[in-house]
């Protein structure tokens, strides 16, 4: 079993987070934190845990009190520590660091997202080179795996642009990966901007490079690169179509059948009503989500395991046998998946297991 926490505050004003505002505010901070620990305390049910992630916004942006009792809730799980993921941006200090490793954090994720000072400046961002590099060579003092967000496809970026980035990171030398082409929600600054989307070409043409200059790290997922040994444990639950607690404003979390997204209502979570909407799975959407999350791996599903988690043999089914003569799908080794060659155009695929037939 695994947890998610969902941490909604940051120190920058951006166009990804709607509680920025409040990180200032201790005292929302604070009521925050009080409410998340009650949350817990009236739906954990015991189970041992084995990856946590905190993450949504900026943890570690938290005072350093504030960021202890966040780490302190942790104990609250039967924790038996395999990975345990925090976000945090360039500006983590060592007096952070240390609290974090106390705590038995393993795994920094860390939102470089770009060292170019023109894309920075749009997403908020001051960093620079220096300060990621000296925040990476602590993180490795202290032992920790690492994972770089990446963010690529912003208003003007050029292929230039993303080389160097990608050249930078792979300088750096870490475990881990992870790249997200900007998409522009409804309702953020951005959109209201009147922000749109770089070219679709263009688009592949970073991705493609994205690939070609991270092909020595395994891609092991649409977003995700890692060395060998290094994939990550926690998002291989929810891509796995596994269970897991989701924590916290505006987190999901699929438990006993039940997937459910709580409220991003501030006021509603700080009275305790938690859960916005949630919803029993059937055995079709089960399988559904399965198909869905688990060809977002390249290695695709296991067939053997589908069959021995549903009863099912998912070659007979009738898509699949479709997309198999199309050439969408192939079988390697045990798996189900999608052909590399359609990666990159994978939604397209992913719409024809929703509402399926048997």
């Amino acid at each position: 079993m695994s947890i998610y926490i969902h941490i909604p505050f940051c120190k920058s004003i951006c166009s990804y987070c709607d509680f920025a505002k409040f990180y200032y505010n201790s005292n929302w901070v604070d009521n925050y934190l009080a409410s998340l620990e009650k949350e817990i305390k009236a739906n954990y049910k015991g189970e041992v845990i084995e990856t946590i992630y905190i993450g949504g916004g900026t943890p570690t942006s938290l005072n350093i009190n504030q960021l202890k009792k966040l780490l302190q809730l942790t104990k609250l799980f039967n924790f038996k520590t395999i990975e345990f993921t925090v976000e945090t941006n360039v500006d983590l200090d060592l007096t952070k660091i240390k609290l974090l490793k106390k705590y038995g954090v393993n795994r920094i994720s860390i939102g470089v997202q770009t060292v170019n000072q023109k894309h920075l400046k749009f997403l908020n961002r001051n960093h620079t080179k220096e300060e990621v590099i000296n925040l990476v060579n602590q993180l490795k003092k202290y032992d920790f795996n690492i994972n770089i967000d990446l963010m690529y496809g912003m208003p003007n970026q050029t292929l230039a642009e993303l080389e160097n980035d990608l050249d930078f990171i792979l300088s750096l030398d870490v475990n881990h990966i992870s790249t997200y082409s900007l998409i522009i929600e409804p309702h953020t600054k951005i959109y209201i901007d009147n922000v749109t989307n770089i070219d679709e070409d263009l688009d592949y043409q970073m991705y493609r490079l994205i690939n070609q200059k991270l092909n020595n790290y395994v891609h092991y997922e649409i977003s995700n690169y890692a060395k060998e040994g290094y994939y990550s444990k926690h998002n291989l639950v929810y891509w796995n179509n596994l269970e897991y607690y989701g924590f916290g404003i505006g987190a999901s979390g699929y438990v006993d059948d039940v997937r459910y997204d709580n409220t991003k209502s501030y006021q509603n979570y700080i009275e305790g009503n938690y859960v916005l909407e949630s919803h029993r799975l059937s055995k079709k959407e089960q399988i559904e989500n399965e198909f869905i999350l688990g060809f977002r791996k390249l290695k695709g599903i296991n067939i053997f395991k589908f069959k021995e988690k549903y009863k099912i043999d998912i070659l007979n089914i009738n898509v699949v046998k479709q997309m198999l003569n199309d050439g969408k799908l192939l079988i390697d080794d045990g798996y189900l998946k999608i052909n590399p060659n359609d990666i990159y155009i994978s939604n397209t695929i992913l719409v024809n297991f929703i509402d399926l037939s048997f």
